[in-house]
């Protein structure tokens, strides 16, 4: 897990502003039912208060190689450094007002199972494997090696209507930080 959490960002290719998540900003979320990796299904749309989701492209594993050139990708490094991010400022979170927090790809539950046991996340992960979610909102993807993933996002839902989106992210191991400073700011 080291060289999953020690990465020099100076190395990774930045991703760029496409415009892509422009159209997410007041939107309500649909009403489907995802996978969690606690066992439970969970309906964004039926949530109340704050809400924070972070859209990541893929965990990996530790006795695993990352696919070559997966780094090279602009934006597809670190969805462990930021889901730890997200583990370390949890209680942050909390006091911020945030009523729940999920990571979300498009990787199953059982595969994502893995890393939320071995990060000790306080919160599941969620799973849009059939791309349901990612469809009904135009979430922006990338295509790497003929396979399509979600590229990184962070929303912040109130009553099931989003009302900022932090995109793109990067480096993703700021990104939980940043949204307890932008979720203080608003109050």
């Amino acid at each position: 897990m080291r060289d999953q959490l020690n990465i020099d960002w100076s190395q990774v290719p930045v991703p760029a502003d496409d415009g892509a998540a422009a159209h997410l900003m007041g939107k309500r979320v649909p009403a489907l039912e995802l996978p969690a990796t606690d066992g439970s299904t969970v309906n964004l749309s039926s949530l109340t208060g704050l809400t924070v989701v972070y859209v990541y492209p893929r965990t990996g594993r530790p006795d695993q190689p990352l696919a070559e050139g997966w780094s090279e990708f602009p934006g597809a490094r670190g969805c462990t450094p930021q889901s730890c991010a997200f583990r370390d400022h949890y209680e942050e979170l909390r006091s911020a007002g945030v009523a729940n927090l999920f990571g979300l790809s498009s990787q199953t539950s059982d595969y994502q199972r893995e890393a939320a046991e071995r990060l000790h996340l306080p919160f599941p992960l969620l799973s849009d494997s059939e791309f349901r979610l990612a469809r009904a909102l135009e979430l922006p993807q990338l295509t790497f090696r003929g396979e399509s993933y979600l590229r990184r996002l962070t929303m912040v839902l109130v009553d099931s209507i989003i009302e900022k989106v932090f995109y793109p992210v990067f480096p993703p191991h700021l990104n939980a930080e940043e949204v307890v400073r932008w979720l203080c700011s608003r109050a």
